[in-house]
Protein backbone atom coordinates (compact mmCIF):
# COMPACT_ATOMS: atom_id res chain seq x y z
CA UNK A 1 0.00 0.00 0.00
CA UNK A 2 1.27 3.96 -0.51
CA UNK A 3 0.19 6.36 1.43
CA UNK A 4 0.44 9.92 0.23
CA UNK A 5 0.43 12.91 2.14
CA UNK A 6 -0.08 16.40 -0.19
CA UNK A 7 1.17 19.41 1.57
CA UNK A 8 1.11 17.62 5.64
CA UNK A 9 1.73 20.74 7.63
CA UNK A 10 2.80 19.28 11.31
CA UNK A 11 5.95 17.73 11.67
CA UNK A 12 4.19 15.40 14.56
CA UNK A 13 1.20 13.98 12.08
CA UNK A 14 3.74 13.30 9.55
CA UNK A 15 5.76 11.22 12.32
CA UNK A 16 3.18 9.25 13.33
CA UNK A 17 1.98 8.58 9.76
CA UNK A 18 5.57 7.67 8.97
CA UNK A 19 5.55 4.84 11.89
CA UNK A 20 2.36 3.48 10.86
CA UNK A 21 4.03 3.13 7.44
CA UNK A 22 6.92 1.41 9.04
CA UNK A 23 4.99 -0.96 10.84
CA UNK A 24 2.82 -2.29 7.98
CA UNK A 25 5.28 -1.78 5.29
CA UNK A 26 3.24 1.08 3.21
CA UNK A 27 5.34 3.28 1.09
CA UNK A 28 4.71 7.34 1.98
CA UNK A 29 5.07 9.72 -0.38
CA UNK A 30 5.09 13.22 0.47
CA UNK A 31 3.77 16.30 -2.04
CA UNK A 32 5.79 19.71 -1.44
CA UNK A 33 5.99 21.98 0.18
CA UNK A 34 5.94 20.51 3.63
CA UNK A 35 5.43 22.94 6.32
CA UNK A 36 8.64 21.35 8.07
CA UNK A 37 12.10 20.24 7.40
CA UNK A 38 13.01 16.71 6.76
CA UNK A 39 16.55 17.13 7.23
CA UNK A 40 18.32 14.88 10.02
CA UNK A 41 18.27 17.97 13.15
CA UNK A 42 14.86 18.42 12.38
CA UNK A 43 13.46 14.95 12.58
CA UNK A 44 15.97 14.16 15.67
CA UNK A 45 14.21 17.45 17.55
CA UNK A 46 10.80 15.10 16.53
CA UNK A 47 11.97 12.20 18.06
CA UNK A 48 11.99 10.26 14.34
CA UNK A 49 14.80 8.32 15.39
CA UNK A 50 12.67 5.41 13.06
CA UNK A 51 12.61 7.70 9.69
CA UNK A 52 15.67 6.36 7.63
CA UNK A 53 13.84 2.90 7.87
CA UNK A 54 11.21 4.43 5.74
CA UNK A 55 10.65 4.05 2.53
CA UNK A 56 9.97 7.85 1.81
CA UNK A 57 9.49 9.69 -2.01
CA UNK A 58 9.34 12.93 -2.49
CA UNK A 59 7.41 15.10 -5.08
CA UNK A 60 7.35 18.72 -5.61
CA UNK A 61 3.83 18.34 -6.92
CA UNK A 62 1.03 16.35 -7.63
CA UNK A 63 1.49 16.59 -11.32
CA UNK A 64 4.98 15.39 -10.47
CA UNK A 65 3.53 12.57 -8.58
CA UNK A 66 1.04 11.78 -11.29
CA UNK A 67 3.96 11.79 -14.22
CA UNK A 68 6.11 9.78 -11.89
CA UNK A 69 3.35 7.04 -11.52
CA UNK A 70 1.08 7.59 -14.56
CA UNK A 71 -0.69 4.14 -13.87
CA UNK A 72 -1.32 5.01 -9.86
CA UNK A 73 -4.60 3.90 -8.94
CA UNK A 74 -5.19 6.45 -5.86
CA UNK A 75 -8.13 7.24 -3.77
CA UNK A 76 -8.62 10.70 -2.05
CA UNK A 77 -9.33 10.61 1.11
CA UNK A 78 -11.45 14.10 2.07
CA UNK A 79 -14.37 14.92 4.20
CA UNK A 80 -17.65 14.92 2.29
CA UNK A 81 -16.96 12.29 -0.35
CA UNK A 82 -19.75 10.41 -0.98
CA UNK A 83 -18.22 7.07 -0.61
CA UNK A 84 -17.52 5.49 2.44
CA UNK A 85 -13.74 4.20 2.73
CA UNK A 86 -15.13 0.36 3.62
CA UNK A 87 -16.92 0.83 0.08
CA UNK A 88 -13.95 0.41 -1.73
CA UNK A 89 -11.70 -2.77 -3.05
CA UNK A 90 -8.76 -1.92 -2.30
CA UNK A 91 -5.61 -3.32 -3.83
CA UNK A 92 -2.02 -3.79 -2.50
CA UNK A 93 -0.81 -1.14 -4.68
CA UNK A 94 -3.25 1.22 -4.62
CA UNK A 95 -2.44 5.04 -3.37
CA UNK A 96 -4.40 6.44 -0.66
CA UNK A 97 -4.14 10.32 -0.93
CA UNK A 98 -4.43 12.82 2.55
CA UNK A 99 -4.52 16.63 2.32
CA UNK A 100 -3.28 18.86 4.67
CA UNK A 101 -4.27 19.00 8.41
CA UNK A 102 -5.97 22.57 7.78
CA UNK A 103 -7.10 22.52 4.26
CA UNK A 104 -6.84 19.03 3.24
CA UNK A 105 -6.92 18.42 -0.25
CA UNK A 106 -7.03 21.33 -2.74
CA UNK A 107 -10.91 22.36 -4.33
CA UNK A 108 -9.54 21.54 -7.79
CA UNK A 109 -8.41 17.96 -6.86
CA UNK A 110 -11.89 17.32 -5.82
CA UNK A 111 -13.33 18.64 -8.90
CA UNK A 112 -10.83 16.73 -11.41
CA UNK A 113 -10.98 13.73 -9.67
CA UNK A 114 -14.95 13.13 -8.03
CA UNK A 115 -15.46 9.74 -8.57
CA UNK A 116 -12.05 8.75 -6.40
CA UNK A 117 -13.23 10.83 -3.20
CA UNK A 118 -14.01 8.77 -0.33
CA UNK A 119 -14.32 9.53 3.49
CA UNK A 120 -14.79 8.59 6.72
CA UNK A 121 -18.20 8.72 8.58
CA UNK A 122 -18.15 11.38 11.67
CA UNK A 123 -20.88 12.86 13.53
CA UNK A 124 -21.74 16.36 14.55
CA UNK A 125 -20.57 19.00 13.39
CA UNK A 126 -16.69 18.72 13.82
CA UNK A 127 -14.24 19.68 10.66
CA UNK A 128 -12.04 16.30 10.53
CA UNK A 129 -10.31 13.47 12.19
CA UNK A 130 -6.37 13.91 13.05
CA UNK A 131 -4.30 13.43 9.57
CA UNK A 132 -2.57 10.63 11.35
CA UNK A 133 -5.93 9.06 13.07
CA UNK A 134 -7.45 9.28 9.42
CA UNK A 135 -4.57 7.24 7.79
CA UNK A 136 -4.94 4.57 10.35
CA UNK A 137 -8.19 3.81 9.64
CA UNK A 138 -8.11 3.95 6.04
CA UNK A 139 -4.73 2.10 5.63
CA UNK A 140 -6.02 -0.55 7.91
CA UNK A 141 -8.94 -1.39 6.13
CA UNK A 142 -6.85 -2.23 3.25
CA UNK A 143 -4.76 -3.97 4.51
CA UNK A 144 -7.69 -5.95 6.28
CA UNK A 145 -9.30 -6.64 2.01
CA UNK A 146 -5.74 -7.47 1.26
CA UNK A 147 -5.49 -10.32 4.17
CA UNK A 148 -2.75 -8.49 6.52
CA UNK A 149 -2.84 -10.48 9.75
CA UNK A 150 -0.95 -8.75 12.49
CA UNK A 151 2.31 -10.10 13.46
CA UNK A 152 2.04 -11.94 16.88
Amino acid sequence: MNIVLHQPEIPHNTGAVGRTCLVTGAQLHLIHPLGFYLDEKSLKRSGLDYWPKLKVAEYDSFQHFLDTHPDAHFYLVETGGTRLYTQVSYTPADFLVFGSETTGLPPWMREEYPHRLISIPMIGRERSLNLSVSVGIVLYEALRQNGFEPKA
